[in-house]
């Protein structure tokens, strides 16, 4: 269980600038040990999941979509891989400032799509395992972790 209760915020703004972040020592570890395995798939971009994270941006023209994937698909990479980077190297940190917080909001953004293509997940979460002996539970609950940080993490920027 988190150190701050089973639902009580884990991330929040703090008074002394950036936000604060609570998390047990294997919620921390456990978003740390995601980060390699995302930049392990973002090595395959044609995986479906992983498209998810380089959007097309002219469904109607070959070559278009060809030149942009050129001009812009290594700084999207780029973007990607530095939102892992310090996800992974802050994941320890009790205090994040607003640029570290901004890169863990575009990891677990990232990590989210690529989770939830992979389960099927949609907006009526008619994907959501209803038998506790399925296995895909652990990773509908890592999905829901995740999610339910995103939402603190954004809430926290916003205050």
């Amino acid at each position: 269980m988190s150190p701050v209760g089973k639902f009580g915020r884990r991330i929040r703004r703090s008074r002394k600038g950036g936000v604060e972040v609570r998390l047990a020592d294997d919620e921390r570890e456990f978003l740390r040990s995601l980060a390699p395995q995302m930049r392990d798939l973002l090595e395959d971009p044609e995986d479906p999941a992983v498209a998810r994270l380089f959007p097309v941006a002219y469904p109607d023209h070959e070559d278009r979509q060809a030149e942009y994937r050129i001009l812009a698909g290594g700084e999207l990479l780029d973007s990607h891989r530095e939102a892992l980077a310090a996800l992974e190297a802050t994941a320890g940190a009790e205090r994040l400032d607003d640029e570290q917080a901004n890169a863990w909001l575009r990891a677990l953004n990232e990590i989210r799509l690529v989770l939830g293509t992979r389960l099927g997940v949609t907006e009526d979460h008619d994907a959501w395992p209803t038998d506790a002996d399925d296995p895909r539970v652990p990773a509908f609950a890592a999905y829901d972790f995740l999610s339910r940080l995103q939402g603190e993490l954004v809430e926290a920027l916003l205050d």
